[in-house]
């Protein structure tokens, strides 16, 4: 699946067109390189699951925790001040990641060898008119 953003002002219908199409999923690798809008999707995507907290990068504090509109856990991970995988195993990785609550994750090449099987690579890149790309990758 593809979704073009060509705008700021498309974020909330790229957003319902993600979470129209998570399906089951609950674990989610956004990737794409420094300042391509991971973090300002992930926001879309909470606002659009009914999230009422402030949603920003927890570039510091490695996890954010929101709830849900039907009072849900969602976990937002950024994992690009990790140093290794001991450090996300020593923080509990696993208990978020085996929670069946969402996880949202950004950087997670850093502890790539820690995640399950299954989850779905979102892929955000900025093509030549400056849009952003965003793929899923089941």
């Amino acid at each position: 699946m593809e979704f073009t953003i060509k705008s700021l002002k498309q974020l909330p219908e790229a957003a319902k067109w993600f979470v129209q199409d998570m399906g089951n999923d609950t674990l989610f690798s956004f990737e794409g390189v420094m300042g391509a809008g991971k973090t300002t999707f992930i926001k879309a995507i909470c606002e659009e699951l009914g999230v009422r907290d402030v949603v920003n990068s927890p570039t510091f504090a490695i996890i954010n925790e929101y709830t849900s509109g039907e009072g849900c856990p969602i976990y937002h991970f950024d994992f690009y001040r990790i140093k290794s995988p001991q450090e996300a195993i020593d923080f509990g990785l696993n208990d978020y990641l085996y929670s069946k609550n969402l996880c949202f994750m950004e950087w997670a090449q850093e502890v790539e060898t820690l995640l399950p099987d299954h989850y779905v690579k979102v892929l955000i890149v900025e093509n030549v008119r400056g849009e952003r790309v965003v793929t899923l990758k089941k």
